[in-house]
């Protein structure tokens, strides 16, 4: 991925809370084939000492030829909040006129080699904890146990997990940081209530 250095973000933390919450990621391996993609849920997982900037783990059918891929290298691409740039937006526009549109966004590209895991048990403690992540904020949130044991066995045989320890992560915040603090102030007044807003006000008190 294209970066220049101001547009560029290397706190773990960062980026592991824009996987938070933006979790599906797009999955891309090249196989036989030649390359393919894959749209997946993710949770990530701190760091640990064969995985420097953290893992990742989802899964996917077993009908699904990508789990068969273990052991080769995968990059995973998430992307956060994405805003079109209006040149009205900036203050030097009436000062010189010398600018032109853009597009704003925020993303990250992880990099490592899958796993592919068949324990039932590892498959079941994956669905809990990415059901109560996803159900949490309902007021009745369904849980894997509401459904019948034997139905959720069932289904069970019919997944495949998958185990992505990161060797190395890239963040890209391209959020204007080029641009003079008048021009800041004016794309963040001129956004109002956009998501794309909230998180330039957030990079700016970084």
């Amino acid at each position: 991925m294209y970066g220049p250095k101001h547009f560029d973000e290397s706190h773990i933390d960062v980026m592991h809370g824009l996987i938070g919450t933006h979790p599906l990621g797009t999955l891309v391996m090249h196989g036989a084939a030649g390359l393919s993609a894959d749209h997946i849920p993710f949770e990530i997982a701190a760091p640990a000492s064969d995985a420097p900037f953290g893992v990742l783990r989802a899964h996917v059918a077993r009908a699904n030829p990508l789990w068969r891929q273990g052991g080769q290298q995968a990059l995973v691409v998430f992307q956060g909040p994405g805003a079109y740039i209006s040149p009205a937006h900036y203050a030097e526009k009436a000062i010189s006129g010398k600018v032109v549109p853009t597009w704003n966004y925020a993303a990250v590209h992880a990099h490592g080699t899958l796993r592919a895991i068949e324990d039932p048990a590892w498959l079941l403690a994956l669905l809990e904890r990415l059901t109560a992540r996803h159900e949490g904020t309902r007021a009745m949130p369904w849980s894997v146990h509401d459904a019948p044991r034997d139905y959720v066995d069932q289904l069970l045989k019919a997944i495949v997990g998958i185990e992505i320890p990161l060797e190395r992560m890239q963040g890209k915040w391209k959020v204007s940081q080029n641009r003079s603090q008048q021009d800041q102030d004016g794309i963040a007044a001129g956004l109002a209530d956009d998501p794309f807003a909230a998180l330039m006000r957030q990079r700016r008190g970084a």
